[in-house]
């Protein structure tokens, strides 16, 4: 099921919609009931694996077909955007967080509101979108904008998504934490009602993020299967 534009929209469709479907209150909550909490994790896990991989599949078999031409501007996008990006993947993955999974279950602690979750209650959604929307204008072809287009969706989506999950499942609980935080990166402390915790967020977190930049074109080969380290700056490291 590759090697066409359709196979790869048909397998971003699954994995994007997949996800809204599997987390929406409707279908989660009876599905957690006849299940237990722990298998449908699994199966959710099962789920979002199975579909990244068919979409990987799907897009290096897809044609190109160009959209816009890519210069050496749109390629410095992405180069600009990831550093962030990698920072807020990094952080958003490890603090806890009472937007990541099983993170309801700190609506009771005195102030589940700390680190990088004072800049955004989204930093890995945040850093998969900057992630996405980079690489969209970078790369310039139909299989280009469907893939990161989905992502983009997926991430910018999803945080309104989880919101709602949050203020319908915590009731209450959900008012002070949606007024101490925000969505938007560095809202709630420009508008004065959280400063940023910038030790919580910690430099081996900043350190970590940018240490995963420098390593994702190295990488890329492998994830992506298109090289970006020219063949030469590869010849003098090995």
């Amino acid at each position: 099921m590759t090697g066409t534009i359709s196979s790869l929209t048909l397998a971003v469709a699954v994995f994007v919609g997949g996800h809204f479907l599997l987390s929406s209150l409707t279908v989660r909550r009876p599905l957690v009931g006849a299940l237990g909490e722990n298998a449908f994790r699994g199966l959710y896990s099962l789920f979002a694996l199975a579909s990244l991989v068919w979409v990987i599949a799907a897009y290096r078999e897809a044609p190109y077909e160009e959209l816009w031409p890519v210069g050496t501007e749109l390629l410095h996008i992405p180069l600009l955007t990831m550093p962030l990006a990698c920072v807020l993947v990094v952080a958003g993955l490890s603090t806890r967080s009472i937007t990541m999974v099983g993170g309801d279950a700190m609506a009771g602690d005195p102030d589940p509101v700390s680190g990088i979750t004072t800049i955004t209650r989204h930093p890995f959604l945040w850093g998969v979108a900057l992630w996405a929307l980079s690489h969209l204008a970078a790369n310039g072809d139909v299989a280009g904008v469907i893939l990161f287009g989905g992502f983009a969706l997926l991430s910018l989506g999803g945080m309104a998504h989880i919101d709602y999950r949050r203020s319908v499942t915590l009731g209450s609980d959900w008012g002070p934490i949606a007024m101490t935080t925000s969505a938007i990166p560095f809202l709630a402390a420009v508008q004065g009602r959280r400063a940023v915790d910038w030790r919580g967020v910690g430099w081996g977190r900043l350190f970590a993020g940018l240490a995963l930049y420098v390593a994702l074109p190295f990488l890329h080969p492998w994830i992506a299967g298109i090289p970006i380290v020219p063949h030469f700056l590869l010849d003098m490291i090995g």
